[in-house]
């Protein structure tokens, strides 16, 4: 029996679960894995316009979960990436959350595979179609 992987979530997941998406409620209440989340998602769920109720809203949904924050590591990993691929230039947010994937052991669970599976250092999962449908 393996273990079950270890999953960074990107914004969009969550944005779909706090638009009452049922895929997004169903992952976030079912999964086994352990569940991160990157300072930069972090970052975009709480920028403004946002209301005090909201913000509220998801900094208590955000402490299930374990933030990750950029570390030497992770800042050598985003900057190799940057280097390997050019085109991440233009996403600074998606190539440090694949940079804080990589060098932590983390899956990337997304909405927006294009960004992150050409990165060849990384496991993508994309959200929902690789988690039942």
């Amino acid at each position: 029996m393996t273990a079950d992987p270890n999953y960074l979530v990107d914004t969009g997941v969550f944005i779909l679960y706090f638009r009452g998406n049922r895929r997004a409620i169903d992952f976030f209440r079912e999964t086994d894995a352990v569940i991160y989340y990157s300072r930069v998602t972090h970052k975009e769920l709480l920028r403004p316009p946002i209301s005090s109720r909201d913000r509220t809203e998801v900094l208590a949904f955000l402490q299930r979960y374990r933030l990750v924050n950029p570390d030497p590591q992770i800042a050598e990993g985003f900057s190799s990436l940057l280097e390997k691929y050019s085109y991440l230039k233009d996403h600074l947010a998606d190539a440090l959350i694949a940079a804080t994937a990589w060098k932590k052991g983390l899956e990337v669970v997304t909405t927006n595979p294009r960004h992150f599976e050409p990165i060849t250092e990384i496991h993508v999962r994309r959200f929902p179609e690789d988690f039942g449908g």
